[in-house]
Order: C-alpha cells, then sequence, then structure tokens
C-alpha cells in the first residue's frame, strides 16, 4: 500500500512489471548496471542485464557483485541475471520475448528508437550535448573550479557531463584565467585542428577517446599536454559537424564560446542542444535570479544545474533532484519520460476507490418515455433501402 486516505476511501497498492530488460552502454557501465539492478530489485521486478558488447566482463562482474549480496539477504535466485554474450540480435530478441514486461534502454538513437519499436513498455534515455552558460553576474573561480569538478569526476563519461562552455564576453578572460589555474589547457589553432580529426567517427563520436584522460586524448590526436592537465578547451564559433568538437564527446573536452551577452548565450545553448541534447541537461553560472530563470524557462532541457557541475548535478549527487544514472529527456528528446528515472517508475499502481457515501441513493433514474422506439428518436426518418 502506498498512499491510504481513509476519509475518501481511496487507496493505491504498488504492483512490480514482472522482469525487466535492462541495457547497459559502454559509457558508463558498472555504474549503471548497479542502479538499474538496485532500482529493479527495490520495486520487486526481477532484471536481465544486456550488456554493451565492449563492456561485457565489467557489467557481467557488476551484475554478480550485486546479485550475490541479494541472494545473501534473502533475494530469489535469478532475480537479477546479465547475458554473458552480448549480441545485437540477443538484445532484440530479448526486447521481443513474451517474458519481457518492461525494457530500460540507456544507449545510442538506434537503441532507444528499437526499444521503443519493440511494442513493450519502455524507458529509453535521449543524449546530453550538454552545454553551460557563464553569466557576467557569476563568480570565475566557482565556475572553473565547478566545470573541473565534474569533469574529473568521471572524465565526462556521465551523460549530464558539460560539453560545451557559452562564456559571456565581459568575463572570458578572467574565466578562462580560472580555468587554467585549475589545470586546465586551452588549445592553440594548430592543436583545434589536431584535435578535430579524432573526436567523430562518421557522424557519431568517436568510442576511441570516451572516458579518456586529457594527456591521452592530446596523444591520440598527435601533440602533448602535462598528465596532471584536468581538461581540454577549445574554442569554437560554429555548431555542427562542421565543427566536431560542438558534438556530444563524454570526454574532458570542452567547446568554448564567446557571446555578446545572456540573450545571445541562451540562442548559443539553443543550437547546441539541438545538436545532440535536446531535453536533457544544461548548466548556468550567475548570480542574477532573471538570467537562471530564463534558462530554466525557456531551454528545452529538463534538467537545470545552477552554479555548480552537471554531471554530479545531473544524477542527483551535488543537488537534490532525485538520484539516477538514466535520465530522460522528456518529448524533445523522443523519450516517455523527463524524469530522473528510478525505483518510482518502475512500479506499477492498482487504485481501489470506495463508492462516495450516497452516490447510489441520490441517484435518479431518468424516467423512460412510453413512445420511444427503436426509430422514434428527433430527426430520424424511415427510409427503404436501395435496391
Amino acid at each position: 500500500m502506498i498512499h491510504r486516505d481513509e476519509k475518501k476511501g481511496f487507496y493505491q497498492i504498488a504492483e512490480p512489471y514482472g522482469v525487466v530488460l535492462a541495457v547497459i552502454p559502454t559509457t558508463n557501465p558498472t555504474s549503471t548496471a548497479l542502479f538499474k539492478a538496485i532500482i529493479c530489485a527495490k520495486s520487486r521486478n526481477a532484471v536481465v542485464t544486456s550488456p554493451h558488447p565492449r563492456a561485457v566482463r565489467c557489467i557481467n562482474e557488476s551484475i554478480r557483485i550485486v546479485r550475490e549480496a541479494a541472494e545473501r539477504n534473502g533475494a530469489p535466485p535469478g532475480l537479477i541475471s546479465c547475458m554473458t554474450q552480448a549480441t545485437l540480435e540477443g538484445t532484440q530478441a530479448a526486447m521481443n520475448d513474451r517474458n519481457c514486461h518492461l525494457i530500460l534502454a540507456t544507449g545510442g538513437p538506434g537503441l532507444v528508437k528499437a526499444a521503443y519499436s519493440s511494442g513493450k513498455p519502455a524507458y529509453g534515455v535521449g543524449a546530453g550535448n550538454v552545454p553551460v552558460y557563464i553569466d557576467r553576474s557569476c563568480d570565475p573561480v566557482t565556475a572553473a573550479k565547478g566545470v573541473v569538478c565534474s569533469q574529473t569526476f568521471d572524465n565526462g563519461t556521465i551523460c549530464s557531463s558539460e560539453q560545451s562552455l557559452v562564456i559571456d564576453e565581459p568575463v572570458k578572460e578572467k574565466v578562462l584565467a580560472a580555468f587554467l589555474a585549475a589545470g586546465a589547457h586551452l588549445c592553440t589553432p594548430e592543436e583545434k585542428k589536431l584535435i578535430e580529426r579524432i573526436v567523430l567517427r562518421g557522424q557519431g563520436m568517436n568510442p576511441a577517446i570516451v572516458g579518456q584522460y586529457p594527456c591521452r586524448i592530446a596523444q591520440m590526436a598527435g601533440f602533448s599536454v602535462p598528465e596532471s592537465t584536468t581538461v581540454l578547451l577549445v574554442e569554437e564559433t560554429g555548431v555542427g559537424y562542421d565543427h566536431p568538437v560542438s558534438a556530444e564527446k563524454l570526454c574532458p573536452l570542452l567547446a568554448v564560446y564567446t557571446v555578446p551577452d545572456w540573450r545571445a548565450g541562451c540562442e548559443r545553448c539553443f543550437e547546441i542542444l539541438e545538436f545532440g541534447g535536446l531535453g536533457h541537461t544544461i548548466g548556468v553560472y550567475a548570480t542574477d535570479e532573471k538570467v537562471i530563470w530564463q534558462f530554466a524557462n525557456e531551454k528545452p532541457s529538463h534538467r537545470v544545474i545552477v552554479n555548480g557541475p552537471t554531471s554530479q548535478g545531473g544524477i542527483g549527487s551535488s543537488t537534490y533532484l532525485r538520484p539516477s544514472l538514466t535520465l530522460g529527456c522528456g518529448a524533445a528528446g523522443l523519450n516517455i519520460t523527463s524524469d530522473n528515472v528510478s525505483a518510482q517508475n518502475l512500479i506499477l499502481r492498482k487504485h481501489v476507490g470506495y463508492t462516495k457515501p450516497g452516490f447510489i441513493e441520490k441517484y435518479q433514474v431518468p424516467p423512460r418515455l412510453a413512445h420511444v422506439g427503436p426509430h422514434s428518436s428527433p430527426g430520424f426518418e424511415r427510409r427503404e433501402a436501395p435496391h
């Protein structure tokens, strides 16, 4: 029983879906596998985990750990399990199996579309090309430390991590100086050209750079930075495939834009969100409440993180958002929910309603008219059927 209103005679009873298929990405495989297993167990669902082919071993090991912990504490054997061989065909077969009652899909657009097309209830989550606006009213040191804190948390692999900085021109020099003091490296035009060659593979992110350290990314591109470098900054002027660094990268590599004011910042952030981040997350560093709420109200993003890291903020670690590693993007991101998906999303609610006192007693049966017959409705004229 999850809701009880004795006065109104209204009750809600929680009910599990049944067997949940949890599709796990390669970007943050262990944490997502553990999280999905835990929220399924909390909501009394069984879970079968489908691992990404590049992360089969670590996902299976994560599931083994959580499964053994659950079974030691009374969970039925088989409540939590994982596919040992990962193939697209295997995942598709699991989605279409009659014993699959709900799909939790984290991955690329193709996977999410497949989940929604399976005919089963599904929670798919979209990409998060997250822009961060840094306003003239902010403290530049706080902005730099917040972004670096976010990028070094998990090397940018959390889907709510910053991908671009949009800096208000009056504070640009102070902001960049604060980033350099925090260990960032501002790439030269020559280094930018080298970086652009490795960011994308076709029209998708290059998996080889995902989650890598800045020094390793620089090495792959063909130049060097100190091992202590926290994040790579690349100045950009446009958004789209002709500007590879403007895309989602999931590593400590950020595009840097300069805008004359917050209105132009709004427009630039909207462009970035449209390029693969609709509905996900946006960050704002400002003390001007008017600016903050312009971004909160006007932008097509369902998480707005204010004056702090978007990685930890989006997943509810540094904020009071619902803790989650599965972040919905709503209709803008072609998702069924805009929630931070949790155990609460994995229960069905059975509704019990007692009839209101006196409802039947007060009900008056309308008097039937004696002349009412099958063809006596007002305006009805009987006609012969055509030959």
